[in-house]
């Protein structure tokens, strides 16, 4: 009997999904990127103060992304050969170091080091974060994917609130108040390795698994492979024109004030959040292709709608865009993941660091843009990116089970 076109992977399996773990893993999450979403959420702080333009601005995201972006596929390729299990508290160390350093500094420079150092401590904690999540799995692996990433969602959300009550009011230096957040994501790792090694510890040693499925070919690997990291192109450069400059527009257009525009970024940010809880259980059911083709082509009638749109209506149009855009990237992991068996830390690396440089890379070029043209143009030229999403139709319908 032929398999349903697209049907979603459920390999036989007699472990059940370890929730504990797993939320676990989603909690440090949270805490890892609450840390790194304080960088776009004091933006307007650190702008004034310093008297930068928003090409400088794109600098500081750029210097955050590239860090991450170059080094997790490095990260995971070792450590899919020498998996180690306590190199997620030592990489939260570095993003300890970049925020007591972004508290205390008092030149462009210092920024830029600050938010490289955040970079490093995140590459070292996605790849292998991403491993452990698919092995406390059991076999719903998009499940498990969309409960790890929705804790970053979560702290993405969190950073522009903390920013708001906490840095807004008090300044620069209440920064290092939050040293907390990435002591207690130490604690918690530290944890989290012990199992991890106890883990490998049971596992026997398997030989390497070939890059190629029966039927489905080396060229269509690749061409998949290619296709999912343009969906991720347009996905992560339309969220850094939000997550970037949606304050800024927001000030500028609608004259509110920065904690009004947090507040209304926190709002696209939870419902992000939402998004990327719903769209990993969504495509063990129906299917990761479907997931990733709806969420990315199916945004473009609200993005294209956005820059006209009035206060109230800007506002609920972040939200949908939030939601639907965000439900496609644990598809897209779980999706790769599965067209590279044995690779599951450099698929990780691989599609979180490209996520990163290209948000990076995006915020940078669009901070430009605007300082050219303006903050509303920025939105009328990103609102075609999820047209992109067309691709999707080019990817495979039917993977072979593992």
């Amino acid at each position: 009997m032929d398999a349903k076109i697209d049907a979603p992977y459920r390999p036989d399996t007699g472990e059940s999904t370890l929730f504990v773990m797993l939320v676990a893993l989603s909690f440090a999450h949270l805490l890892n990127d609450t840390v790194q979403s304080l960088l776009p959420a004091i933006y307007p702080i650190i702008k004034a103060s310093y008297a930068l333009d928003f090409g400088q601005i794109g600098l500081i995201t750029l210097s955050f992304q590239l860090t991450a972006s170059f080094l997790q596929p490095f990260v995971g390729l070792y450590t899919d050969r020498h998996p180690r299990p306590y190199s997620l508290a030592i990489g939260m160390g570095f993003t300890l170091c970049g925020l007591l350093l972004l508290a205390v500094a008092n030149h462009f420079t210092m920024l830029l080091a600050a938010a490289a150092l955040v970079g490093v401590g995140s590459s070292v904690f996605h790849p292998e974060a991403s491993r452990i999540a698919r092995m406390a799995s059991g076999g719903q692996h998009g499940l498990a994917q969309s409960l790890f990433q929705v804790g970053g969602s979560l702290g993405a959300a969190t950073g522009p609130l903390l920013a708001a009550f906490i840095v807004v009011p008090h300044g620069q230096k209440a920064i290092a108040w939050l040293a907390l957040v990435p002591l207690l994501a130490m604690v918690l790792l530290s944890s989290i390795g012990n199992w991890y090694a106890r883990q490998l510890a049971l596992k026997r040693p398997r030989s390497r698994s070939k890059l190629t499925f029966e039927g489905i070919g080396r060229r269509k690997v690749v061409l998949a492979i290619l296709i999912l990291l343009a969906l991720v192109f347009s996905k992560f450069v339309y969220l850094a024109s939000l997550s970037s400059y949606y304050t800024f527009y927001l000030i500028q257009k609608f004259h509110v004030s920065v904690p009004h525009a947090q507040i209304l970024l926190f709002l696209f940010l939870g419902a992000s959040a939402l998004g990327t809880f719903l769209g990993g259980p969504i495509g063990d059911r129906i299917g990761r292709r479907y997931v990733i083709f709806g969420s990315i082509l199916g945004v473009l009638p609200f993005t294209l709608a956005l820059p006209y749109a009035n206060l109230f209506f800007t506002a609920v149009l972040t939200v949908i865009i939030g939601l639907i855009l965000s439900s496609a990237f644990a598809s897209i992991l779980v999706y790769a993941q599965e067209l590279l068996p044995g690779r599951v830390g450099t698929v990780a690396g691989l599609f979180f660091g490209f996520a990163f440089g290209m948000g990076g890379l995006g915020a940078a070029l669009l901070g430009m843009l605007a300082d050219q043209t303006s903050i509303s143009f920025v939105y009328h030229v990103s609102a075609f990116l999820p047209a992109i999403g067309l691709l999707a139709y080019f990817l495979p319908g039917r993977l072979p089970q593992q």
